[in-house]
């Protein structure tokens, strides 16, 4: 079952782990590994939330996603996606970024260092605005009590999210200001560079909310009416329909989990850039990542689910907060791109043992322990 579901996604990793060794040796397969796991992890409640979605389509709808969409999400956002932005802020052809970044790597380091405080702020706010929407939710599940008690009763107050954002990159851009302006030259409009690009990505993170928001809004509509349509056939004393969602629901449904997934291949492609800059190993990172996701998906549609490990989805968000920070910090200081990797990988890590630590109080309080008492025995 485990070699059916993940097959191609342990071929993909051996070939993509093999071809990174040879492309750049041992510290290219160290970041190709890093950004694997990274996208596997942040990519992980993606895949939760697409099990729950492509259950209830058809059968068609879902080989229509796992084929045309793994198209989409794997060679669209993961591949192609880096070389746009990397081609719109060196203000370079697509064709030309590729061509540069595999035959002049000089050159392409070059442009892509000049276009880094760009492509730093855009990143940087749409990750922070992926986190603090997060954090300022009240959830009923809390990983971090002490933090996340406060930090929900402070997420009452309308747009906080949007003005700590924009506090940020006021900071960020007249730091790197100042400081480009004691070195004088052509950094001296950088703060004006970081400024744009930061509100760029700000508006980007707000057009794909919306769009997931409408989406989600048709989704609920269709769910309703078809629930109704089933109560009016039981009272009519017709047999219950088991019919699948198909025709106009399922391509909602479709065009949901692709605006959904775009969304979570911004923070991966993005958080990529923080890793590293090279275009050849962000493509195998991400590509064996997305792989995953999509084998995930599967596995949770015929396996049942992994929602017991619910402590996960903190950490993947704060491994999103934590490389926004870094990504911001990167405009004007260099952190080592494996220092980078590790922090994500390491709040993944500490959140999965956390779930499983929770599990356990659970099962020895006999399943039925209060979600206060679970919290405190996960050790928070």
């Amino acid at each position: 079952m485990l070699l059916k579901t993940f097959g191609w996604s342990f071929a993909v990793t051996a070939l993509g782990l093999v071809a990174a060794v040879f492309y750049g040796g041992w510290t290219a397969f160290g970041i190709v590994a890093i950004l694997s796991v990274l996208e596997i992890s942040l990519s992980f409640d993606n895949a939760v939330v697409n099990a729950g979605i492509l259950k209830k389509m058809n059968a068609f709808w879902q080989k229509i996603f796992l084929t045309i969409g793994i198209l989409i999400a794997v060679f669209g956002m993961r591949l192609v996606f880096p070389v746009v932005i990397v081609a719109i802020s060196a203000q370079l052809g697509p064709i030309e970024a590729v061509d540069l970044a595999l035959t002049d790597k000089d050159r392409y380091q070059e442009l892509v260092t000049d276009a880094h405080p760009s492509i730093a702020a855009f990143g940087g706010m749409f990750l922070l605005m992926i986190f603090l929407d997060f954090i300022f939710e009240d959830r009923d599940i809390k990983w971090l009590g002490w933090l996340e008690r406060p930090l929900a009763k402070l997420g009452k107050v309308d747009m906080l999210s949007v003005c700590i954002a924009l506090i940020v990159l006021l900071v960020s851009a007249i730091t790197f200001g100042a400081h480009a302006h004691q070195h004088g030259g052509a950094h001296a409009d950088k703060a004006e560079t970081v400024l744009l690009a930061g509100i760029a990505g700000l508006i980007t993170y707000m057009i794909v909310g919306g769009l997931s928001g409408y989406f989600e809004d048709k989704l609920e509509e269709e769910e309703e009416r078809e629930h109704e349509e089933e109560e009016a056939a039981e009272r009519a004393g017709k047999p219950k329909s088991a019919v699948k969602l198909a025709g106009k629901a399922a391509f909602f449904m479709f065009l949901y989990l692709e605006v959904l997934d775009a969304s979570f291949s911004f923070d991966g492609v993005i958080g990529a850039f923080a890793i590293t800059n090279d275009i050849v190993l962000m493509a195998l990172g991400l590509g064996i990542g997305a792989m995953y996701v999509r084998s995930l998906t599967v596995y949770l549609v015929r396996q049942g689910t992994l929602d017991d490990y619910v402590y996960l989805e903190h950490g993947a968000h704060y491994a999103i907060g934590a490389l926004a920070v870094i990504l911001l910090v990167t405009i004007q200081y260099e952190i080592n791109e494996i220092i980078t990797g590790l922090v994500g990988v390491v709040l993944i890590g500490w959140s999965f043992w956390s779930s499983v630590r929770r599990n356990r109080a659970l099962a020895a309080a006999g399943g039925d322990g209060d979600q206060q008492k679970a919290e405190v025995s996960s050790g928070v």
